[in-house]
């Protein structure tokens, strides 16, 4: 998953409009309401947002006329390929119409230079497992959980064995159990 590494805000004058875009990550649909009433400006003129959330995503345009600011600030979110992230663009009205178009680039550059300032960083989905193996096994173990980048998060010395506690990245599950298999003749178990 790629999301934002830090909150950001970036802001721009187009035609006396300023324009002050806020971006962070958020986890949850209450998370989305928080970060929007923390940067919104009820005098503004418009407060415009989207947000994806997993496979969820909404998307608001404020008054402005229909889908020229909340769908473009989403497709700069959605040209970036993040998740878990909420962006949020104030604009105060200077006095000049900018037409559909003004106000789709307006808007969503805005959103895409709030977002490469708040930088992106790719979060690997993991899961944690227990590992059951007779002493005679232990090298094979260590060095499968090596190979599958799996971080040993406690160990303990039974009366049978060794017991691992660890956390692995999702994607290299399948492979730490083939290589567990082949290595130990499944005297392993996981």
């Amino acid at each position: 998953m790629r999301t934002l590494a830090s909150p950001a805000s970036h802001e721009v004058v187009i035609k006396r409009s300023r324009f002050v875009a806020h971006a962070a990550r958020v986890d949850s649909q209450a998370d989305t309401l928080d970060f929007y009433e923390s940067v919104i400006d009820p005098s503004a003129t418009h407060n415009c947002w989207a947000w994806r959330l997993d496979y969820l995503y909404r998307f608001n345009d404020d008054g402005e006329p229909g889908s020229t600011a909340g769908r473009p600030i989403l497709s700069a979110i959605e040209g970036k390929e993040l998740d878990h992230v909420m962006v949020v663009v104030t604009r105060y009205f200077g006095g000049i119409k900018l037409g559909v178009g003004g106000l789709v680039r307006a808007y969503s550059g805005s959103a895409a230079k709030c977002l490469d300032q708040a930088g992106i960083v790719d979060i690997q989905p993991s899961t944690e497992c227990t590992i059951k193996a007779a002493f005679q096994w232990t090298g094979q173990v260590y060095s499968a959980l090596e190979a599958c980048g799996a971080m040993k998060l406690s160990e303990e010395f039974l009366d049978e064995g060794v017991q691992i506690l660890v956390e692995i990245p999702e994607s290299e599950l399948a492979k730490l159990k083939t290589i567990l298999r082949d290595t130990t003749r499944g005297e392993v178990s996981l």
